[in-house]
């Protein structure tokens, strides 16, 4: 076989595994045709996301809207906010300790009272899998 006959020969094969064809008649030792096995395995499905948990879900939403409103008079609305009653008060909780440290210790200070209060207490909301009064509760 000449080298480009070959190489020819070498490509078509590569071609053929990579479709994941079955290159001969898949015969048994016997020379009957073994009909349990497959050209190719089906494609694997990409892992699915996972779920964030809800008390970091509740920690994340409240710390963001605390750094809103710090330096704002009013809260807004709980609802535009995408808050639950419960998670509406953790943040008028966290936003009051972190403005009283704001004046004492300064914006960073705040700023990081935000994420461990909202973390604490979104953590002891959900520690017993969360409200069951509905979902605004």
């Amino acid at each position: 076989m000449t080298r480009g006959g070959r190489h020819a020969t070498a490509v078509a094969l590569v071609s053929v595994l990579l479709a994941g064809v079955p290159l001969g008649g898949c015969a048994g030792a016997d020379g009957a045709r073994d009909e349990t096995r497959t050209s190719a395995a089906p494609p694997a499905e990409p892992p699915s996301p996972s779920a964030t948990p809800p008390e970091e879900l509740c920690a994340q939403i409240v710390a963001h809207w605390s750094r809103e409103v710090l330096d704002e008079d009013t809260y807004g609305d709980y609802q535009s906010m995408g808050l639950s009653n419960g998670q509406y008060e953790i943040l008028m909780d966290v936003v009051d300790a972190a403005r009283a440290e704001k004046d004492h210790e300064g914006e960073a200070a705040a700023r990081e009272l935000i994420d461990r209060r909202a973390g604490d207490r979104c953590a002891e909301r959900y520690r017993d899998g969360g409200p069951t009064a509905g979902p605004w509760s």
